[in-house]
């Protein structure tokens, strides 16, 4: 019988991935900064009629916990609270005839409230086989 090899580890799925229009409107965006900009941080916030709702900001540094996403010339810092919240999310940004804005195109949501601004999320379900660093340690 042949034993087996060294294991590798599967790569890690992306938590978020990024549409080409979002990914081009995060790259003008931060092309007109006054200042250096590290990345996006993306993540949720408790609020709302829904119960939450998705937050974005600019990020000068990476936290050391942060979950980073290199995608399309961007770079996302996804608040390590909200990965499992995000994960299988993909962004986009929509310019329709009255509004434009991001767009999160989440399979964990359940529900948003009827003014658009608030989500009911349930957490992703952690798979048994993935094992993270602080349950390896």
């Amino acid at each position: 019988m042949a034993t087996p090899g060294p294991t590798t580890p599967r790569p890690r799925p992306k938590v978020m991935r990024l549409s080409d229009a979002a990914a081009g409107r995060i790259r003008e965006i931060i092309g007109k900064s006054e200042r250096p900009i590290a990345g996006v941080r993306v993540g949720v916030q408790n609020g709302g009629c829904a119960g939450m709702s998705y937050m974005m900001e600019y990020a000068e540094a990476v936290d050391p916990r942060d979950e980073i996403v290199d995608e399309k010339g961007v770079r996302l810092l996804i608040d390590p609270k909200a990965v499992l919240f995000l994960l299988g999310t993909e962004m986009d940004y929509r310019i329709e005839k009255f509004s434009s804005g991001f767009v999160f195109n989440n399979p964990n949501q359940t529900s948003a409230c009827g003014c658009g601004e608030s989500v009911a999320i349930t957490p992703a379900k952690q798979d048994p086989d993935v094992v993270s660093v602080s349950d390896a340690g």
